[in-house]
């Protein structure tokens, strides 16, 4: 069977070929570039590289699959005014890839593509309850029970960002303190801006602060961490204290036998994971900590190509 898979993102936008193999998916072909605007140029762009690299592989196609942000509907195939993509107000991307392509299409949010993919052909394979946390800009979640993707009453089910870890911390998905602002790349950046202002006021600069306090970055950070600042190191320990947090709610709530962690975690996981550890040991439900493991997502730089392919293929096989 073909996919087509559609990847479509703030910045960048690709289109992929797959062919389903015995044991996984093969990406035959891609084409990436920066996403235009309007949203008519960026769809049109898509569909117009899918029928080249339909062209120069000579395949039927089996179904299309989108991974895009939300919010989006993913039952009707409507994207509904993302915040990184400014225009996108209720464009009816199933309906417009099923015109142009004839074959059935499917909508997927990208953190629950990539839950997909990554339960399908990644770090999830083999397990019937899973949980995947993208720990990126921001961190989206999708969540696998029972060898089904949930959605949830109006596609909202897995926004484990939104969970307030503390009454007052970094600022993520609009709230202070939130899962989402403690552990993700903007929330790293500004906690290290604060504990390197305490830091300068002790006597001490952390290297990471070269550029200035507007100039800090996560992988600023890591390099100052992985070099022995100690103040980089405290940034690391307390993200990874409240990843503890945040997973030990997700391990106790829906009992997962994988919980798979993509971006941040997969580059600093040696830095992260001796303090999330710690917290979940005291936390966590026993005998539900001892079911679950915690992994660094597989699939990598390729991972939203997979989970535009997995959109098709899933949708395709719950008709």
């Amino acid at each position: 069977m073909t996919y087509i898979g559609f990847d479509i993102g703030g910045t960048k936008c690709a289109a992929c070929l797959g062919v389903k193999r015995e044991g996984g998916i093969d990406i035959v072909a891609k084409r990436a570039f920066p996403t235009p605007k309007p949203w008519q140029a960026a769809v049109e762009e898509l569909f117009r590289a899918a029928e080249e690299l339909l062209r120069a592989h000579g395949e039927p196609v089996s179904a299309c699959g989108f991974s895009c942000g939300g919010p989006l509907d993913s039952a009707s195939g409507v994207v509904m005014s993302p915040p990184n993509l400014p225009g996108w107000d209720n464009v009816p991307l199933v309906r417009l890839a099923e015109e142009r392509f004839h074959a059935p299409a499917f909508l997927e949010n990208d953190a629950n593509a990539c839950a997909l993919a990554e339960w399908r052909w990644g770090a999830g394979q083999g397990a019937h309850s899973m949980a995947f946390l993208t720990f990126g800009t921001g961190l989206g979640a999708g969540l696998i029970l029972d060898d089904r993707l949930l959605r949830g009453a109006n596609g909202n089910a897995g926004e484990v960002g939104h969970i307030r870890l503390a009454a007052f911390g970094p600022a993520g998905y609009g709230k202070e303190g939130s899962f989402e602002g403690f552990c993700s790349g903007g929330g790293i950046a500004q906690l290290a801006v604060t504990l390197g202002r305490r830091a300068v006021q002790n006597g001490r600069r952390p290297a990471y602060l070269e550029g200035g306090y507007e100039g800090v970055t996560t992988k600023a950070v890591a390099q100052a961490a992985y070099a022995g600042d100690e103040t980089a190191i405290e940034v690391f320990e307390r993200c990874g204290e409240k990843l503890g947090e945040g997973l030990s709610v997700l391990v106790d709530v829906i009992n997962p036998e994988a919980i798979v962690i993509g971006s941040v975690f997969t580059r600093c996981e040696d830095l992260l994971r001796p303090a999330m550890e710690r917290v979940m040991a005291r936390e966590c439900l026993s005998a539900s900590l001892a079911a679950v493991r915690v992994l660094p997502a597989k699939l990598g730089e390729a991972i939203g190509d997979y989970a535009s392919l997995c959109a098709a293929e899933y949708g395709l096989s719950c008709r």
